[in-house]
């Protein structure tokens, strides 16, 4: 088909948006993960190649909406997925990524006679600084970006140029860039061998990130107590920190993916970090990709473990988190803040393309995001994180947060008495999970047998799903509660039914 030939009421959203909308919005009926038949038939309706003609718009269409989206999960459609922290998506975000779609604006350069959308997009970084109750005049600096690892990589880079430049400073050169001279270089005229990262129990996408920058997966190192793999042992973070022949980035663990727990306890945590920081050098990025949002709770008894935690997060150079987790906007989604306003701009300022720049722009203060990010194009994800943060506000992001910890703990505390499951870390007591459970619960079989196969036995009941893991050399399991469909009351008696009737076919 000519694509001259389409006619454009036919493709407009109308009566499609409010199929899809539907769908979206009622209750996933079916299995949380697709049934072989509908994997078999999507697959099988896949074409071996492309046609000349095309088939048009309605077929595709009823294509797409018969045999492609039967085959799809439900991980943000159903409240009882507990697997990659996937989030949902609010009605609100769901509306303005439809306008996103439709009106497809290019937001990378900041044009303001042209188009509202880098306007927009900073008043979202905005009010994302006030959800996170983070002061605006030093944190108001940053861009969204497709998921945490994509801001691990602006924070792990930012970092790499300010240590690297600390570093030369002590060797007479003021003004070393990465950006400008290469890494080799930089480190060269600096008089250091290499970057190091110190961390305790680092996601993988820091790992991840220091591979893609030239620091090195190996030089990704933890610095951990023995006692507790997430706590910083601030003996050996020092000794590491006095090597002088490296430029130290300090990552913080703002929620720890398995058990959802922080690297930190306190705010004179974050200040011992800062101060030793501050001696040697070195920048602290904070990845905090569903552990931020826990500075969305009151300082109340019930939740004063977790806000503590979050407490002396502002102490840091660069804080990373995850839209499309606990701020139940779509995939995808990331969000970069640096209290350097002007660090990113001296890693990815797009050199020499003249006709990508703003002008005399009448807001000099809204950077082209170009400049401060790794894309030159890209999608208007700011849109939906400006709505829902716009319907909703912080009240709304509270009380969802509230009734998912409220969740996690109740089922913490079942798994904790019941004789077939352990819940781990096995060294906390009762009333200490009761006080640290965030949203996440890690667990495990106490039976190997029965151990070995525990995620898939959870998933195959199709009743809910929890991601495999595994926590000192055992497998094990963990609940993450992120949806913002949550309810504690309906989904603890799915839980524990799901977990009751394993361990008694177990025993039987």
């Amino acid at each position: 088909m000519e694509l001259n030939d389409i006619d454009a009421a036919s493709v407009t959203h109308g009566q499609l948006q409010k199929e899809l909308w539907r769908t979206a919005q009622s209750p996933w009926k079916s299995g949380i993960l697709p049934s072989a038949e509908s994997l078999a038939r999507a697959r099988a309706s896949l074409p071996a190649h492309l046609s000349q003609e095309g088939i048009g718009f309605e077929a595709s269409k009823n294509h797409v909406l018969t045999d492609i989206v039967p085959a799809f999960n439900g991980s943000s459609i159903c409240p009882n997925y507990y697997g990659f922290i996937t989030g949902g998506v609010t009605p609100a975000a769901l509306f303005a990524d439809n306008v996103v779609s439709t009106y497809d604006q290019n937001v990378q350069v900041h044009l303001p006679e042209h188009s509202i959308s880098t306007d927009v997009e900073s008043c979202a970084l905005g009010l994302l600084v006030d959800l996170l109750d983070l002061e605006r005049g030093n944190w108001h600096h940053g861009t969204f970006t497709t998921g945490a690892t994509a801001s691990n990589i602006l924070g792990l880079a930012c970092g790499r140029e300010y240590a690297i430049r600390l570093a030369g400073m002590k060797n007479g050169h003021s003004a070393l860039s990465v950006g400008d001279l290469g890494l080799f270089e930089a480190m060269q005229a600096a008089g250091i061998s290499g970057v190091q990262v110190l961390s305790t129990l680092p996601h993988s996408s820091l790992a991840k990130a220091a591979g893609v920058l030239g620091i090195g997966r190996s030089n990704v190192k933890n610095v951990c107590q023995e006692e507790n793999p997430l706590k910083f042992d601030l003996a050996r973070l020092e000794s590491e920190l006095q090597k002088s022949d490296k430029a130290t980035i300090v990552a913080v663990s703002c929620g720890e993916v398995n058990t959802g727990h922080f690297a930190t306890s306190r705010k004179e945590d974050m200040q011992a970090l800062r101060q030793l920081c501050d001696k040697y050098g070195a920048w602290i990025h904070v990845d905090g990709a569903f552990g931020i949002f826990g500075r969305v709770l009151e300082n109340s008894a019930e939740f004063a473990s977790i806000r503590k935690s979050c407490d002396g997060i502002e102490l840091a150079d660069s804080i990373t988190g995850d839209g499309h987790k606990l701020l139940n906007v779509p995939y995808d989604c990331g969000f970069f803040l640096c209290r350097h306003g002007d660090e990113a701009n001296n890693v990815f300022q797009n050199a020499n393309a003249a006709y990508l720049t703003a002008g005399n722009s009448a807001q000099p203060s809204i950077p082209s995001p170009l400049n401060i990010g790794i894309e030159n194009s890209r999608r208007f994800r700011a849109l939906p994180v400006y709505t829902t943060l716009v319907a909703y506000g912080k009240t709304g992001y509270r009380g969802v947060l509230e009734r998912q910890i409220r969740l996690a703990r109740m089922v913490a505390a079942w798994l904790f008495d019941h004789p077939a499951y352990n819940v781990l870390p096995e060294s906390l007591s009762k009333e200490q999970l009761s006080e640290q459970t965030y949203m996440s619960v890690l667990f495990s079989a106490k039976e190997d047998e029965l151990n070995k196969y525990l995620a898939k036995n959870i998933n195959d009941t199709a009743k809910m799903f929890v991601s495999g893991t595994s926590w000192q050399g055992r497998s094990a399991c963990r609940i993450a509660i992120s949806n913002w469909r949550v309810n504690e009351v309906r989904d603890f008696a799915i839980i524990t039914a799901v977990l009751d009737a394993i361990a008694g076919n177990a025993q039987n």
